[in-house]
């Protein structure tokens, strides 16, 4: 329900169950949030956020590879182009550890199209993605798929399932463009 607060689930028990700490309420889902995900669009909601608030792999929930470059991280290209500027791109994939980060983007059909894998030094938490629902007086359908920064004034209004990380002082390891 929408109040002149923000959303909140009907039932108080399960809304205070179902926010953070940084008072941001995260969509109810049922499911496992065990074993290997099929990668970023797959991955359950619990898991993304476990994974990306811990920087945990994705892959296993290990902690992520990290050397002196900095943290492990593999995305896909974007539209194909290796020339894409990685420094402060903005991600929902969380990292990986050195044997996810080696078998992952062979079982990802999403990677096997392509992808970068980076060393990032700085990943910090910019926001959530989720479902953005109007305030009151404002008109129109709940957005299903809105990147909400925790400095935004709707912030109160979404309904998260991904954690957003801005990737900084990134180093460009290798690039795999898709097989034809």
């Amino acid at each position: 329900m929408v109040t002149a607060t923000g959303i909140a689930y009907a039932n108080p028990v399960a809304d205070a169950l179902h926010r953070d700490l940084d008072n941001v309420l995260w969509e109810r889902c049922g499911g496992e949030t065990t074993g290997g995900p099929a990668y970023a669009e797959k991955l359950h909601p619990q898991r993304q956020r476990t994974t990306m608030e811990q920087l945990l792999c994705a892959g296993c929930k290990a902690p992520a590879a990290r050397d002196e470059r900095g943290m492990a991280w593999v995305l896909p290209l974007l539209d194909n182009a290796p020339d894409t500027v990685w420094e402060g791109v903005r991600t929902a994939i969380p990292p990986l550890c050195g044997a996810c980060a080696d078998r992952v983007p062979r079982l990802c059909p999403r990677l096997r199209e392509g992808h970068v894998e980076l060393r990032v030094r700085e990943a910090e938490q910019i926001g959530v993605r989720g479902t953005l629902h109007p305030s009151p007086g404002e008109q129109g359908p709940p957005d299903p798929d809105v990147l909400v920064m925790y400095d935004s004034p709707d912030l109160p209004f979404v309904v998260a399932r991904q954690v957003v990380r801005e990737l900084r002082l990134t180093t460009v390891v290798a690039f795999t463009a898709a097989r034809t």
